[in-house]
């Protein structure tokens, strides 16, 4: 098994490499319908990553994601694909999403501020405005 290597974004400047051994995989074979053979069975994987016990995460990082993550044991399942390899591979890559999702600053929050007048709300007065002169204009045509 290869190390897992989160591709550098927000959070992770210079990316993260998750050693092999760090990660746990479990796979599973279910047969098809009939007991078919090897090659049309259907497989899922399991790939499992303890935050708290790793030692590719720096200190700030691993607060981080124990501070998002529900628990500090990740585990991502993959079971849409035939293939077991190809279940392998999307694992992996839905942990390396997750973590870099995770790691991610939180977006900037806009500051309150006062609510204005909008355009809408000029156009609408200015509507008023224009009917009261002409109902004016009327009554002193009038006189």
């Amino acid at each position: 098994m290869d190390d897992l290597r989160v591709p550098a974004g927000p959070g992770i400047p210079d990316g993260l490499v998750i050693p092999a051994g760090e990660l746990v995989e479990r796979f599973s074979r279910s047969p098809g319908p009939g007991g078919q053979s090897v090659n049309t069975t259907d497989s899922r994987v399991e790939l499992e990553y303890d935050v708290a016990g790793s030692a590719a995460l720096t200190d700030t990082q691993r607060e981080r994601l124990l501070r998002r993550l529900p628990t500090s044991v990740v585990r991502v399942v993959a079971s849409e694909h035939r293939s077991q390899h190809r279940n392998r591979v999307a694992a992996r890559e839905r942990l390396a999403e997750l973590l870099r999702e995770s790691l991610a600053p939180p977006p900037p929050q806009r500051r309150a501020t006062k609510p204005t007048r909008g355009s809408k709300e000029r156009r609408l007065d200015a509507k008023k405005q224009r009917g009261r002169t002409k109902s004016l204009r009327g009554r002193v045509e009038d006189s």
